[in-house]
């Protein structure tokens, strides 16, 4: 309601853009801190359910906060803190839009994700959901004087619709003819094994339309690029999330009944859509776009979890469940927290230098120091190297298929390591993706002579970043804290702890079933890595300290260099391109060889689009001009169209 409110006073205040966003974003921020404090505290709670005095007659809200809401509470609190204090120095300087009305929408938005987060009956949710769509659907086309900005929020609210649908139909099966919509009796309802595949599947589609995962992804790399870089932050961190909360609700606490096929079926719909958008994330030329394809990738990790937890609680492996479990929660804060860094990194790039095409950016770490040292942290975490964050989960991941052997069926022992192979790959494209994306926008030489006009960001700016860094540090450096506290989740979920695991050993080692097996110690690896610099240090100190005489490098005949012989985002993708070309659609233009002026340019299309959603478009469309027919825009016709309506009736009567 603190946000809810905040929205309402914003619209209606008289005061300029500075000052407006200044105060209001500002003050928002404070409801994300409260809400990070409530979610650390409710990860220990017992389930607390109430009714509001709110609803319908006869349809009250209902609310419930448990560990798994309280987990989510707290991954929207620290997001959604950074998120506001940057909006308030990103809004200051201009950002788009009408102040007021983004402060409305902004705030809206907030609010109803809170309310999916502690939503208890059908009613409740489908109504926060929506609102959160509409919200989130009008921050993206802020600017709607653009044609292609306008195009990317219809694709978003047509596919966010259909999910819409999806998540209705699945509340309705599981309510099983019970005329009830609360929660509480959708888990005791007696749902049978076939009923309970239809509401999976259907919250599979719904909540993966939100999500993107494959092939319900073609909103989210046109919406990233069209919204203000604050709001993709939130979309992405958050958003995402959402349906990752909705996904395990339906899953793991309405469904009492898991069967090992729905777990197969998660299992490869994430590897797929984590493949596919690690490819063309490593192609793209656009910063928005490439991170909008590294969170479809992410997204794709983490149903991978979603779907090892499926399987092996299915097969009473609960043990095995709960790390799977724990890689699938620990990633969705961990990408709530990075990806969100690297968004509003992005953002402050754009600020200062008004572009977003990788091929016009560059050497921007002398101009912007402190975006680059804290996009660095990010972009070190998504790549998954240790002592980060994002090692923690995927390593828990990689232990989750390791252990799978011992699954009581032999065609999924064989599927295991092929999957694990895939997931290798695609952490492997990740890493090559951020050193692209980290190396092009700091690294090198400016490309455009603007360049060298570019502002680091303002103190609003790096605070909010530094904030998410320093979680990032953190969660990296002590998960074994944070994992004992997602404890009460695991027993919720899957009826299992790992506690005694995580107890088998200090507190400087993460492991997952038992030290024998296998453990990971962050901060020996940071000590390590502290080790090899200091040393490494000392030892060129010394190398150079020894007399050498000093010539200009040997410079090949080019003379002096200059920001043409770097390499491009377009080179840099080029092998990529080479490699899985039968998975991109490419539309290359190759100048002639006695072209004075030679321009070499590609674009790369998503195949699912051209394959799947153009021919159902074109369908639409015949069948639109079909019923169209039938309309004249004559009262005449009309009339004979009721006449005929009143005689086919009284056929039918008589």
């Amino acid at each position: 309601m603190f946000w809810l409110a905040l929205g309402l006073f914003g619209l209606a205040a008289p005061v300029e853009r500075g000052r407006h966003a200044r105060l209001f974003f500002s003050l928002s921020a404070i409801g994300g801190v409260v809400l990070t404090v409530v979610g650390l505290a409710g990860l220990g709670n017992w389930p607390q359910a109430m009714v509001l005095g709110l609803g319908l007659p006869d349809l009250p809200f209902h609310v419930r906060v448990d560990p798994l809401s309280s987990f989510f509470i707290l991954l929207l609190g620290v997001a959604s803190a950074a998120v506001s204090v940057f909006s308030a120095g990103y809004f200051e300087r201009g950002g788009g839009g009408d102040i007021r009305l983004v402060c409305l929408q902004y705030h809206v938005f907030l609010a109803s994700m809170v309310m999916v987060l502690v939503a208890d009956d059908a009613y409740l949710f489908m109504v926060a959901w929506e609102s959160m769509a509409l919200a989130s659907y009008f921050l993206v086309i802020t600017d709607h004087r653009v044609a292609e900005i306008r195009r990317a929020g219809f694709i978003y609210l047509v596919v966010a619709h259909l999910g819409a649908i999806a998540i209705l139909l699945a509340f309705g099966v599981l309510q099983l003819g019970q005329w009830t919509y609360t929660f509480d009796a959708m888990r005791n309802a007696p749902l049978s094994t076939g009923w309970g595949a239809v509401a999976f599947l259907l919250a599979l589609i719904g909540f993966g339309a939100k999500a993107g995962f494959l092939p319900l992804h073609i909103w989210l790399p046109e919406a990233h690029p069209a919204a203000p870089s604050p709001v993709s932050a939130l979309m992405s961190g958050v958003m995402l999330k959402t349906a990752v909360y909705g996904l395990l609700r339906v899953s793991f606490d309405l469904l009492q009944v898991q069967v090992w096929w729905w777990g197969v079926l998660a299992l490869a719909v994430g590897l797929a859509t984590a493949f596919y958008g690690a490819v063309f994330a490593a192609v793209q030329t656009d910063m928005k776009r490439l991170l909008a394809y590294s969170s479809i990738e992410n997204i794709g990790v983490i149903l991978t979890g979603v779907g090892l937890a499926l399987v092996f609680h299915a097969y009473a492996m609960n043990l095995l469940a709960a790390v799977a479990l724990a890689a699938t929660l620990y990633h969705c804060l961990n990408h709530a927290l990075f990806k969100t860094l690297l968004f509003l990194a992005t953002g402050a790039v754009m600020h200062a230098t008004r572009q977003r095409s990788l091929g016009k950016l560059g050497g921007l770490i002398g101009r912007m120091p402190w975006v680059a040292a804290l996009a660095l942290i990010g972009t070190l975490a998504i790549a998954g190297l240790p002592p980060l964050n994002g090692f923690v989960s995927e390593w828990l991941l990689f232990q989750s298929f390791l252990l799978s052997p011992g699954l009581p069926n032999s065609y999924l022992n064989m599927f295991i390591p092929i999957g694990t192979a895939l997931l290798a790959l695609v952490v492997a494209l990740s890493g090559y993706v951020m050193v692209k994306f980290f190396g092009v926008v700091f690294l090198g030489l400016p490309r455009e002579e603007s360049l060298r006009e570019a502002h680091d960001a303002g103190m609003a700016e790096r605070v909010a970043m530094g904030w998410l860094a320093a979680w990032c540090v953190v969660l990296g450096l002590v998960p074994v804290l944070f994992l004992r506290a997602l404890d009460p989740i695991f027993q919720l979920m899957v009826g299992a702890t790992l506690r005694d695991s995580l107890d088998a050993s200090s507190w400087m080692f993460v492991t997952a079933v038992s030290p024998e097996q296998a453990s990971y110690s962050p901060i020996v690896f940071l000590l390590v890595i502290v080790a090899v610099i200091v040393l490494g240090g000392l030892g060129l100190r010394r190398w150079f300290s020894v007399q050498r005489r000093r010539a200009p490098a040997w410079d090949c005949g080019f003379g002096k260099r200059n920001a043409r012989m770097q390499d491009t985002a377009e080179g840099y993708g080029q092998p990529i391109k080479q490699i899985f070309q039968v998975f991109l659609r490419l539309d290359r233009h190759h100048p002639s060889p006695f072209d004075p002026r030679p321009r070499y340019h590609s674009r790369i299309e998503d195949p699912i689009w051209e394959r799947l959603y153009v021919p159902v478009a074109r369908l639409v469309d015949r069948l639109s001009a079909l019923v169209g027919v039938v309309q004249h825009g004559r009262i005449a016709v009309y009339l004979v169209y009721s006449f005929l309506t009143l005689l086919l009736l009284l056929a039918l009567i008589l």
